[in-house]
């Protein structure tokens, strides 16, 4: 049987390749010259902490400090070991308390330790009541503390808050024979250890260098001093006649601060063959320098935060540091913190801190104003901008700093340190020096920055801790 096939059910054959044409991208690349970016790098920051700070030449590689001389100091803060619910004051920690400032009897420290008694306070409980006799120290080990005192018409004023490693009471060591001048008040749940003074008689008994040290460092609180606490000038004013005048004169301390640059060095390698044959369109040796140059630019703004010996955090004074009334960064916390000194220059907080900040003011209905820095709009409170430091830490907590600054060595500030015409120098205090090339034929260059910051007068720094930069509901 014959089957017929219709036109419309024939196979079409298969369709030829169709035939190039012109030349494939792909092989006119070979011929072309690639357009480069330079080498990109993800670690660099807006570093705005290094270009705010005025900078001072140090040609002798230390500077040093002068300041008048001060009998009185601030309370410091104390650390503690925990042995389950239990709580110990670390001895040598006690040397914080301002009569024990510079005692360093570590035998004696430790009696004296163990004389502390852990006590557990609930919110709003008063740890201490103003007007009864002062006759215990008292070291905040967790939780906050307001210290309140009877307003002018009604009402209380807080007048200080507390939280941990905080202290009161320590003059309480050179005799018990005062009363609280404010009402100590727990905000949340509060664990303390307490010195009652007679724990501490019991003690100094069995020493006499603890009893001396104390002595010398209480008369040195006696003697007349202006509102810093810096030994006063004496002076007649507003006066008739011929009386005779004081004399005086300001001393200064015996013993100032220097502040030694520190370093930060890398030794960059660039094999020979790369640095010769590889330089178009871009110098192999340049970029690699110009990348090594940013980290170290990095690394020193992370010191000049975190430094123990030189950075911000670890120089500014505890009675320039307050706690968060709440947590979160919030209007009242950063009036306070521009309250503590004048002619604040700047505020340098973690993006999300000032992410935090942002969004309390939105719940209160405040517009954060901005001003204009170098060119950059940015936000701004009470007219002091804010800038971004991605370089103070954030702790497990969630918790992080602000810190506000006056700055400039003729205005009493924080200033950073440096020294400039260094041999082979590229950018101020900052130099390449060529090392050699060994026989594996890897050129070797020293790259350095030398650096420190100082803080001339105490106040220059102030710092809100305790900032919660968490999420919240």
């Amino acid at each position: 049987m014959t089957v017929e096939t219709r036109p419309s059910e024939a196979v079409e054959a298969p369709e030829q390749a169709q035939e190039q044409l012109s030349l494939s991208t792909a092989a006119a690349r070979n011929l072309a010259t690639t357009t480069k970016s330079e080498p990109q790098m993800q670690g660099i920051s807006s570093r705005w902490l290094l270009r705010m700070l005025p900078w001072v030449n140090v040609p002798g590689g230390a500077y040093r400090v002068n300041r008048r001389l001060s009998f009185t100091v601030g309370d410091g803060k104390v650390s503690f070991e925990k042995n389950g619910s239990k709580v110990r004051v670390i001895p040598q920690e006690l040397a914080e308390l301002p009569l024990l400032r510079g005692f360093d009897d570590c035998t004696a420290l430790g009696a004296l330790a163990d004389k502390f008694v852990q006590k557990e306070f609930d919110p709003g409980q008063v740890i201490v009541q103003g007007g009864k006799k002062a006759d215990q120290v008292y070291l905040i080990v967790h939780g906050k503390v307001d210290k309140v005192r009877p307003a002018k018409y009604e009402g209380e004023d807080v007048v200080g808050r507390l939280s941990d490693g905080d202290s009161f009471g320590g003059n309480v060591l050179a005799g018990a024979n005062g009363k609280w001048d404010f009402t100590a008040r727990a905000v949340t749940g509060t664990t303390v250890l307490t010195l009652p003074h007679n724990a501490y008689k019991a003690v100094a008994g069995q020493y006499e260098a603890l009893r001396s040290h104390v002595h010398q460092r209480s008369a040195d609180a006696q003697k007349p001093t202006n509102k810093a606490g810096e030994a006063a000038i004496e002076f007649l004013s507003s006066h008739d006649g011929e009386p005779i005048l004081p004399t005086t004169f300001a001393d200064y301390e015996l013993n100032p601060r220097e502040y030694e640059l520190s370093v930060a060095q890398t030794v960059l390698k660039v094999h020979s063959r790369v640095a010769d044959l590889y330089n178009q369109p871009m110098n192999q040796t340049q970029q690699q320098l110009r990348l090594t140059i940013e980290a170290l630019r990095e690394r020193q703004e992370k010191e000049l935060v975190n430094n123990p010996d030189f950075g911000l955090l670890n120089n500014t004074d505890f009675d320039q540091r307050i706690p968060t009334h709440s947590g979160p960064p919030t209007p009242d916390d950063l009036d306070d913190l521009l309250s503590m000194r004048r002619g604040t220059r700047y505020l340098f907080a973690h993006p999300r801190a000032i992410a935090a900040f942002g969004k309390q003011c939105n719940k209160r209905g405040i517009s954060l104003s901005s001003v204009d820095v170098d060119g950059h709009h940015i936000p701004a409170w009470r007219g002091v901008p804010i800038l971004p430091c991605g370089k103070i830490p954030i702790s497990d907590h969630q918790t992080s700093s602000i810190i506000a600054m006056r700055t400039g060595e003729d205005n009493e500030g924080v200033i950073g340190l440096h020294q400039t015409g260094l041999p082979d120098e590229v950018e101020p205090g900052l130099n390449v020096r060529f090392m050699g090339i060994d026989e594996k034929a890897i050129i070797s260059y020293l790259v350095s920055t030398y650096y420190s910051a100082a803080v001339l007068v105490p106040d220059a720094i102030g710092m809100l801790e305790n900032v919660e930069v968490r999420q919240r509901d």
